[in-house]
């Protein structure tokens, strides 16, 4: 299962860092598949929507940390938990119901982001 940030979010950047995957980015921000890891071309979303790995998206906040949970793996293969749950200092950083996945999901994630 990604993970989400919610309304709690104070805004205060301890999470962001944290992504190995660099799923996080700050609200208004766009995003790409292609930032932070080693994904080069197409690349297919969990719609099933092909992508430019390097195409800027819409930013999926204006005002808070948002998770792209195309790039969310749990930090799986990584570390035991996921970190911007662990350094949130207001507990934001939860489970995204609309994402659940098991844990060869997140792995191979993980192997498509960083291969």
């Amino acid at each position: 299962m990604a993970i989400m940030i919610t309304e709690a979010c104070i805004i205060c950047d301890a999470c962001e860092p944290e992504c190995p995957n660099n799923a996080i980015y700050e609200g208004g921000v766009e995003w790409a598949i292609s930032d932070g890891t080693t994904v080069q071309g197409d690349y297919v979303l969990m719609n099933g929507e092909t992508i430019d790995a390097h195409e800027r998206m819409s930013p999926i906040s204006d005002d808070i940390y948002y998770i792209v949970s195309d790039k969310c793996t749990e930090c799986k293969g990584f570390h035991e938990e996921p970190m911007c749950a662990e350094v949130c200092p207001v507990d934001c950083c939860v489970p995204d119901p609309d994402y659940e996945e098991d844990e060869t999901t997140l792995l191979k994630r993980k192997e498509r982001l960083h291969s």
